[in-house]
């Protein structure tokens, strides 16, 4: 059997980086080279400060850079040596969750390999086979035709969003009758035939992945003339539209029907924890919802630099003319982002978010004090915060006795980071 001494991988980002560093690690006899014709990122990669960060990356890279793990942007050199190139031999998926892909990579569900019925094909999928035996158990590996393995991970992150947005749903729901979301997800996710896996509401999933392979299946749905499909799936990117604005509505609410010239403190920027990737981050679409609303953002997040925010701010479909720079300031701890502000406003699950000191925090807000919580991290502080005064919003679930109720007088429209931006008449 051929046996693969070299490869390639094109593209030095979230899934190339942290894969081939883990294939380098656990194929000390395997020389792995990550390329990129992004030279400051590739300089990165080759610094003591990773351009990513992944909870155990910097010790996975660090522990075989320069022995047989290299980043270049000699793209040309690496893909003429290499046995394999990842990215235009096989189909090889990658089902990665950022913020343990480096777990989910040393300790995969399964490996996912597709590649055409040709004998060239067959080999090919054989020999990197070859190359993931060096760590995970061959019943682990799945091999299908090109199609299955394409399809399966659409598949795979539309019904993980399709999850999300279901649970999501029911959460507007449970603010209307009384009903606790996280109590309806417990109860239904001790049913086997549901399990508990990616029932938590929340203020909208974001990432590279979900909506863009959810978009995909939509858009292969409509050529291939399954319109009935394409809709269904559709329904799922809606919902998670429908549940940031309506998030996003309930703070101008909230507040007494708008939060022009109020300061709001934004408590995390990255899609999720443990990450600092801000791709389509829920973050985005609500600071872009209340800048629009004449709101004075004050943004902390432990790991997503400032440069990234104000990137994602100025992008043409969120923000024009001057806005940001008028609305928009970056904190370097929550508790100068909370200074003075009428709200703050959890977008990212970080756990530090538990531990802040929220007797100070109220102390120095303006009053009355309000807590929107669109990641449900303080559900055992409610009682707490109460008592110290805050006016807690919540997703899924009515939490103040004197809860102000939530019935929406300002529509919001919808947007996408996808789509080209409106240009607004000026007046």
């Amino acid at each position: 059997m051929f046996e693969i001494k070299k490869i390639c991988c094109i593209g030095a980002g979230y899934v190339g980086g942290p894969t081939c560093s883990v294939i380098a690690q656990m194929c000390p006899n395997i020389k792995v080279t990550v390329v990129d014709v992004n030279e400051a990122r590739i300089n990165a990669w080759n610094s003591d400060t990773l351009p990513i960060y992944e909870p155990g990356l910097k010790e996975v890279v660090e522990s075989c850079r320069g022995r047989n793990l290299f980043f270049s942007t000699s793209i040309d050199d690496a893909i003429r040596e290499a046995d394999l190139v990842f990215i235009s031999v096989l189909s090889n998926p990658e089902f990665l969750a950022e913020g343990t892909a480096i777990k989910d990579l040393k300790n995969p569900d399964r490996v996912l390999i597709g590649g055409d019925d040709s004998s060239e094909g067959q080999k090919a999928v054989r020999a990197l086979c070859a190359v993931y035996e060096h760590w995970v158990p061959k019943e682990k590996i799945i091999t299908t035709n090109t199609w299955s393995s394409e399809l399966s991970k659409l598949a795979a992150n539309a019904f993980l969003a399709q999850r999300i947005s279901s649970i999501n749903s029911i959460s507007a729901l449970c603010e209307a009758t009384g009903a606790d979301v996280e109590e309806v997800a417990r109860a239904i996710g001790t049913d086997q035939r549901i399990g508990n896996k990616f029932l938590k509401a929340s203020v909208g999933f974001g990432g590279s992945c979900f909506q863009k392979d959810v978009l995909n299946l939509v858009y292969l749905c409509e050529a291939l003339n399954l319109p009935e499909v394409a809709r269904y799936w559709q329904q799922v990117i809606d919902m998670n539209d429908y549940q940031r604005r309506r998030f996003a509505s309930r703070i101008i609410d909230s507040l007494f029907n708008t939060v022009a010239d109020k300061k709001i403190a934004i408590l995390g920027f990255a899609f999720k924890k443990d990450t600092g990737d801000t791709r389509e981050s829920s973050s985005i679409y609500i600071s872009k919802y209340l800048m629009d609303e004449g709101a004075k953002l004050h943004i902390y997040d432990p790991k997503v630099p400032k440069e990234q925010i104000i990137l994602d701010l100025s992008h043409p479909g969120v923000s024009e003319d001057n806005q940001v720079s008028r609305l928009v300031t970056i904190s370097k701890d929550p508790y100068e982002a909370c200074d003075g502000a009428h709200a703050l406003v959890i977008c990212t699950e970080w756990d530090m978010f538990k531990e802040l000191d929220y007797e100070r925090i109220h102390k120095k807000m303006l009053k009355p004090a309000f807590i929107f919580d669109g990641r449900r991290v303080l559900d055992d502080l409610h009682n707490e915060l109460q008592v110290i005064g805050f006016q807690i919003e919540t997703i899924g679930k009515k939490v103040s006795a004197k809860r102000i109720p939530f019935a929406s007088s300002c529509e919001i429209p919808k947007f996408s980071l996808q789509d080209p931006p409106v240009k607004k008449p000026r007046v």
